[in-house]
C-alpha cells in the first residue's frame, strides 16, 4: 500500500498512544463517538468528563493544545449552523443578551456543538498519533470494505498530485495576467476546474490500466501485518469504556 504524502496532522512521537496498533485506536475512537452521541444533552457534567478524558489522552500522547485548537477550525461550519438554530427555531422563546431565541433551538445548538466538538477532538488525536497510511492498514485489519479502503488510499496517494496540478494551472493563469477580482473571472476559473477534472479522470484511467497490466484483480495486497495484543486492546479501550461508565451514570 503506497504511503501518502500528507502528514500535516501527524505528530511523530514515541508515546504509548503512538505505539498502539491502528485498529485499536480506530475502534476506540468509533466507540467513544457512539457513546458521546448516545449521551442525553441535558447531562452537562458528562460532556465535561468526556472532555477531561480527551485531555488525558492528549497529555499521554504529548499532543500540544495549540495543535488541537488549530485543527478544530474544520468545525466552523457546524458552529455557524449551531448559532443559527436558536435564531430561526420555533417553540418557546427566551431573551439572551437582548436577542429572542428559541429554547428548543438552544438545546439543539448545545447538542450539536458539544457532541461535534468531542468527536472532532477525538479524530484530531487519532490523526496526530497515527500516520494516514497506517490508519488504512488498521481499517483493513478491522475488515472495512476493501473498496472503501482502496478509494481512501488513492485519495491519500494522489491528493498532492492534484494539488500540485492546481498550483501549476494557477501560476500559468497569473503569468498571463489573470487576476480573480470579481465574478467576471468566474468563467475562466470554471474552465480551469473542468480541465482539472478531465486531467484527473484521465490520470485515473492510466493508473487503472497500469494496475491491470500488473495483475490487479480488485484487491490490494496488505504489505504489513499489524497485530495487537490483549494488553494493547485493553489500553485502547480504556477511553470508550470509561465513557460508557459515565453514560451509564447519566441514564
Amino acid at each position: 500500500m503506497g504511503a501518502g504524502h500528507h502528514h500535516q496532522l501527524y505528530l511523530p512521537g514515541g508515546s504509548v498512544v503512538h505505539r498502539l496498533p491502528p485498529q485499536c485506536k480506530l475502534l476506540a475512537v468509533f466507540a467513544f463517538a457512539v457513546v458521546v452521541v448516545a449521551t442525553p444533552r441535558e447531562r452537562f457534567w458528562a460532556f465535561g468528563l468526556y472532555a477531561l478524558m480527551l485531555a488525558a489522552v492528549a497529555w499521554a500522547a504529548r499532543v500540544p493544545p495549540g495543535h488541537v485548537l488549530r485543527r478544530m477550525a474544520i468545525e466552523l461550519p457546524f458552529v455557524l449552523f449551531a448559532f443559527l438554530i436558536p435564531v430561526i427555531g420555533l417553540g418557546e422563546r427566551t431573551t439572551v443578551l437582548g436577542l429572542s431565541l428559541s429554547v428548543p433551538g438552544l438545546w439543539a445548538a448545545w447538542n450539536i456543538l458539544a457532541k461535534a466538538t468531542l468527536g472532532v477532538v477525538a479524530s484530531i488525536l487519532l490523526a496526530a498519533t497515527t500516520e494516514p497510511r497506517v490508519i488504512l492498514l488498521g481499517a483493513q485489519r478491522l475488515r472495512v470494505p476493501s473498496l472503501l479502503v482502496q478509494i481512501a488510499m488513492f485519495m491519500l496517494r494522489y491528493l498532492d498530485v492534484i494539488l500540485d496540478e492546481m498550483r501549476r494551472m494557477r501560476v500559468a493563469r497569473e503569468s498571463r495576467g489573470f487576476e480573480a477580482r470579481d465574478v467576471r473571472q468566474l468563467p475562466a476559473v470554471a474552465r480551469s476546474a473542468g480541465a482539472l477534472f478531465i486531467r484527473s479522470y484521465e490520470r485515473g484511467e492510466r493508473v487503472h490500466l497500469a494496475m491491470l497490466s500488473r495483475g490487479y484483480s480488485g484487491r490490494m495486497p496488505m504489505l504489513g501485518e499489524v497485530s495487537a495484543s490483549a494488553a494493547q486492546w485493553g489500553v485502547a479501550l480504556l477511553l470508550p469504556l470509561s465513557a460508557l461508565a459515565v453514560l451509564g451514570l447519566s441514564l
